[in-house]
Formats: C-alpha cells, structure tokens, sequence
C-alpha cells in the first residue's frame, strides 16, 4: 500500500493506493503546530480503523509520497517518516525530486509543490495541453503545454477566503452556508450572497479559462479542463467550460511522482 499525503493551506488530503487504485482517502484540517508525535498517532488512528492495514503504524505501508505548501508542516512530516516509518521509503516533493514535468517558469522554485504534482496528473491522465483549476484556499489556474511542460498559471483568492471576508469586512453581512441558492437573484441576503459566491466564481473559470486557452493552444477546443480540490463541486454545475473532475488529481500525481524516483534509485 501507498500513503499519499497532500497538505494545503486549509486542509490535508491523505490517501491510500492498492496499485493504482485508491481504496481509501480521508481529509483534516492542517494544522501547523501538531508535532511529529502528534502527526504519527492522527495517522494511526485513521489507518487503524482501515481492514486490510494492520493496527501498529506502518503495518502494511509499503512506501509514503508526500507534498506540502506548508514548509512547517513539510518538516514534521520528514520527522514522522523518519521515526515511525523509517523502513519505509518515502518521497518528499522538492527541488532534485523527479516528476518528469518541465517547469518553465523565471524561477521554478517559487512554483507550489501540489500545482506541480497536478500538472503530472494532468499529463498522465489526459495530456497536453491542458488547464488544471484547483478549488482550494486559493483558487489556482495552471497551464501545461502541448509537449507536457508546465508554462504557468493564475492565482486568485479562493472561495472560502471570499466568504469570510465578506463577513468580516460586511458591516451587515456575515458568513454564510456554501449553498446553491434557489435563484441568481437572491430573494434575501443569504441567497443574494450564495448567488454572488458561487456564479460569480463560475464566472470567473469561465472568464480566466477562455484567456488561457487562446494564449495555450492554436485551437482553444484542443485544450483539457480539468476541475479538482475539495470545492470543485460548488462550481462544477455552474461552469461552461470544464472538460474533467478528478477529486484525487494531487494525490494521482503523487503516486506517479513516488513510482518514477523508486524506479530511478
């Protein structure tokens, strides 16, 4: 079995592969102050409960992928590898690991781990060109060419951020369930609010994707939409232009990322 672990801003996504086949996946808030002790027994109590993993930690863990844009976290991680899986081999997603993907970019650190492991994904499973929208804290646009290189993307705030600062900025607002409402015109502040939220961050896909797609590829038709991060779904319905929704894209990548440093050592 594969532990794949992706921690973002907001929440961290783990899952577990049988071969290529995920048989298991759970998602926690991230937490920057948990210690590695505290890391090792969340993950024993969540694998723990698991039929074919054994009760001690690490029973039947064959090998740990892990990306994260939360360098504190990222180092507790390295610790918990280090002292309760030290057996088993583990990828840690930084500079010199292999995943296959040109980054080209004026300086390919600044790049997030995880935008990069969805690029790989997105090759894998769809090729190029192709645009990966990831809904999480921030809402990320990334580009892949043609030939499957990593060429760039667009950041902008996510729709969680929106909510509260709608809240708190609002003198007579505040945060509100993430909802479809019944009508684009909200019949009271809720619904007006849900409306704006969700068509107005459909708008924005629509809008950002079409750019993109001119600047990607000769023909715009030719370019792959695919949708992912825990709040693809809001949007999903309301969105022209998405092609794909993989929910597990990031953690994909990373079971690609692990088998293509195992094969090179």
């Amino acid at each position: 079995m594969l532990l794949t672990i992706d921690v973002g801003n907001t929440h961290t996504v783990l899952g577990l592969f049988d071969g290529e086949e995920i048989v298991e996946h759970w998602r926690i808030s991230t937490d920057p102050r948990r210690t590695a002790d505290e890391l090792a027994v969340l993950l024993q109590g969540l694998m723990g409960m698991h039929p074919l993993l054994g009760m001690e930690l690490g029973d039947g863990i064959e090998g740990i992928a892990i990306c994260a844009t939360v360098p504190s976290v990222l180092h507790e991680l390295r610790e918990v590898t280090r002292r309760y899986y030290g057996d088993v081999p583990a990828v840690l997603v930084e500079p010199g690991v292999k995943t296959g993907v040109p980054i080209l970019m004026d300086n390919p650190k600044e790049v997030g781990a995880d935008r990069i492991i969805n690029a790989v994904a997105a090759v894998e499973l769809y090729g190029g060109p192709a645009i990966v929208v990831d809904f999480g804290t921030a809402t990320t646009f990334d580009a892949v060419s043609p030939r499957g290189e990593y060429t760039g993307g667009v950041i902008a705030p996510g729709i969680e951020i929106s909510v509260e600062a709608l809240g708190v900025r609002g003198a007579q607002l505040r945060k509100i369930e993430l909802a479809r409402p019944r009508s684009v015109i909200g019949k009271n502040t809720v619904e007006a609010m849900q409306s704006g939220i969700i068509y107005g961050f459909a708008g924005q896909v629509d809008g950002v994707v079409a750019r993109m797609k001119k600047e990607l590829a000769a023909d715009p038709d030719d370019v792959t939409v695919i949708a992912t991060g825990g709040l693809a779904p809001m949007v999903l319905g309301e969105s022209s232009v998405i092609d794909e929704h993989e929910p597990w894209l990031t953690l994909i990548g990373l079971r690609l990322v692990y088998e293509r440093n195992m094969s090179r050592s």
